[in-house]
């Protein structure tokens, strides 16, 4: 019944930022972990940073690590993603996924029940 709406993509400059917003239609905090992903054009999608509610656990791929940053709002009921200084390799469609129950760290696709439709974030060098 989770349904996401990503949204904040679009074209920006090496060494910009973006921040990617995720909407639930329902209590997002009622999920076990919200998680952000990405795919680039000919690869497989992969986790880009997790947050757990309780205790509010985050995790970060390697790659974006003191770049990006990943946060919840309750009162908003979103999920954001903020990301600094852009890189052309992080050029991709973003996903907002959801899942209801998990182990932490929950990184892989296969363990999201709720999917977004996708923004596209295109990094310019």
């Amino acid at each position: 019944q989770v349904q996401l709406v990503e949204s904040g993509g679009g074209l920006v400059q090496a060494g910009g930022s973006l921040r990617l917003s995720c909407a639930a239609s329902g209590r997002i905090f009622s999920s076990y972990a919200m998680g952000w992903f990405r795919q680039a054009p000919g690869k497989e999608r992969e986790v880009v940073a997790a947050i757990r509610w309780s205790g509010s656990n985050t995790y970060y791929q390697h790659s974006v690590k003191g770049r990006f940053t990943v946060s919840g709002d309750s009162a908003k009921n979103m999920v954001y993603l903020q990301m600094n200084n852009l890189k052309p390799e992080d050029t991709a469609v973003y996903y907002c996924a959801a899942v209801l129950k998990g182990s932490w760290p929950t990184i892989y696709t296969y363990e999201y029940d709720y999917w977004g439709q996708g923004t596209q974030v295109t990094v310019s060098s």
